[in-house]
């Protein structure tokens, strides 16, 4: 059975809502789990804010977290899935903020560093994680990483 549809089945059992806050995967994770049949039942929605405008207006990420830590930091990843757990009204929010390249790092933050946020009605854990590869393979990558912490959430 395939990642979302192991999901999605969880999610269904449980009687749990999902949603998503994307940034670097471009609507990628959203994709992998509306491209199942029912998804509906399951999936509230994403909100894909690639710019920091977007992350402000849309998911409520504040202009301080951007100022002092950057669009890609845990601290905008957390705000990010809590922005989206509360605009959708979802049990679990996952949000991916990153570098998938082939520019845009830097020494500190290089190309393929990504970071995580999956937040539920009590908790928000973080993650930064770093993928080699080109652009493409940083974004499945972060696609394959989230889907599975999403799971794992899902079955605790």
């Amino acid at each position: 059975m395939e990642l979302a549809e192991k999901i999605l089945s969880e999610a269904k059992i449980k009687g749990v809502k999902i949603s998503c806050a994307e940034s670097c995967t471009g609507g990628l994770v959203g994709a992998a789990l509306t491209e199942i049949p029912g998804s509906s039942e399951i999936f509230n929605g994403s909100a894909v804010t690639y710019s920091n405008e977007a992350k402000k207006k849309i998911l409520g990420v504040s202009e301080e977290t951007l100022k002092n830590f950057g669009a890609v930091s845990k601290q905008c990843a957390k705000e990010m899935a809590e922005g989206s757990l509360r605009i959708f009204d979802s049990d679990f929010a996952v949000s991916t903020t990153g570098i998938a390249g082939p520019d845009g790092g830097t020494e500190l933050k290089p190309v393929g560093t990504v970071c995580f946020g999956i937040a539920g009605k009590n908790s928000t854990e973080t993650f930064t994680k770093f993928f080699p590869g080109n652009r493409q393979e940083v974004r499945e990558k972060s696609v394959n990483f989230i889907l599975n912490e999403l799971l794992k959430k899902i079955r605790s």
